[in-house]
């Protein structure tokens, strides 16, 4: 089944507010008939507010006209967010009297409000579903699209999939990578040989096992399997699979499913806002240069018609590896961006590809321009009178 995806492009034809991305906001929130859904609703708005100094979450702009469209409709709105973002968040903009409404964070302040849903999945069995969304009747999950360390980028899924769990799950959603053993240390007892193998790695991704000497611990967030260290392993000690990186992967299509289970047929929404997009996601507490060129916004009530629809327009255009961070590097140069910069394993689709299985929606969609931009032959410029 096809899915409809409203989409509003970052371009436009004339120097014209009513052309610019909050006004097409404005009118995918037209289509998603948002305004007919909300009556009465407890509207919990699961949003990426970032920490420390980061500033290219989603502008206050956006979100202001997300909270009155909720208003206007007749629902009770408020944004929430992961604790110690949520504390902070009027730092970066996000105060009440600007974006119209409290931000709240999702599991409470101390991260110990939460309903627990079994789900065995090979080392996780609890799924602990943030109280402050489970009590919601209403969700508008809206994401801001950036690279990401774990699974190659953040979108709506990931935005729920992370948000909306408590902490220990979501650390837990992370050990998963570990759950398949890669490192079997009979076929390298060389200690010279596993240090070379640690010194090898530009990324400082391979380490001691704290906890298990003689053994070599792998950070996959930081690992984009260039394989330096595997010219030096002796053949079958270290394995650089995609299960490891996969199984996160299909952690995030979980934990979704889980947290979508918990709102009834018709009462979620998703947003996407894909500007200013850089290597890593908002959490990190600092904005870098951007690594795409902006490619909009979107609407849809398929999460998973939403995040194919924003890889596959992103997609199309260049890396700017010009604005890469130097500790950065790029080694392979198929597949989607994203995939080039954190690796051939952090396939940004693969997420996409679980939560299809899982029932969650399709990636097949029909891509609905809101205002397509028009070619004008002519168009004079407005000036803002001096009185």
């Amino acid at each position: 089944m096809t899915s409809k995806v409203f989409y509003g492009s970052p371009r436009q034809a004339r120097l014209e507010a009513k052309e610019t991305l909050p006004a097409k906001l404005d009118l995918i929130i037209n289509e998603l008939h948002l305004r007919d859904r909300v009556k009465d609703e407890t509207v919990a708005i699961k949003m990426h507010t970032g920490n420390n100094m980061v500033y290219s979450t989603i502008h206050p702009v956006f979100v202001r006209r997300v909270v009155q469209a909720v208003k206007d409709g007749g629902g009770k709105p408020f944004v929430v967010d992961v604790n110690w973002d949520a504390a902070g968040a009027e730092q970066r903009g996000y105060a009440s009297e600007v974006i119209g409404c409290p931000v709240y964070p999702a599991a409470g302040p101390d991260e110990k409000y939460f309903y627990s849903h079994e789900r065995p999945y090979k080392s996780i069995k609890n799924w602990k579903v943030a109280g402050l969304i489970q009590d919601s009747s209403f969700m508008i999950n809206f994401a801001h699209i950036k690279g990401h360390p774990s699974c190659g980028f953040g979108g709506a899924f990931k935005n729920i999939a992370l948000g909306c769990l408590a902490g220990e799950t979501r650390s837990a959603m992370h050990d998963v990578m570990h759950f398949d053993q890669y490192w079997f240390p009979e076929k390298c007892p060389d200690e010279s040989v596993r240090q070379a193998m640690i010194a090898v790695c530009p990324f400082e991704a391979l380490v001691d096992d704290k906890k298990h000497p003689g053994q070599l611990h792998l950070h996959m967030e930081q690992c984009n399997q260039c394989g330096r260290c595997l010219k030096i392993a002796p053949p079958g000690s270290l394995k650089i699979d995609s299960v490891n990186f996969h199984s996160f992967q299909e952690a995030v299509a979980t934990a979704a499913d889980v947290v979508l289970s918990t709102f009834a047929p018709g009462k979620v929404t998703h947003m996407a806002l894909a500007t200013h997009m850089t290597p890593v996601c908002d959490c990190f507490g600092f904005t870098s240069m951007p690594i795409l060129p902006d490619a909009g916004v979107f609407g849809s009530d398929d999460i998973v018609a939403i995040d194919q629809a924003v890889l596959d327009i992103t997609g199309q255009t260049r890396l700017i590896e010009e604005n890469l961070p130097t500790s950065l590097e790029v080694h392979t140069r198929e597949g989607h961006p994203f995939r080039w910069l954190h690796g051939p394993h952090k396939d940004p689709y693969v997420a996409l590809e679980y939560g299809e299985k899982l029932g969650l929606g399709s990636r097949a969609y029909e891509l609905v321009d809101v205002l397509p931009v028009e070619k004008v032959e002519r168009s004079s410029m407005q000036y803002i009178a001096a009185s």
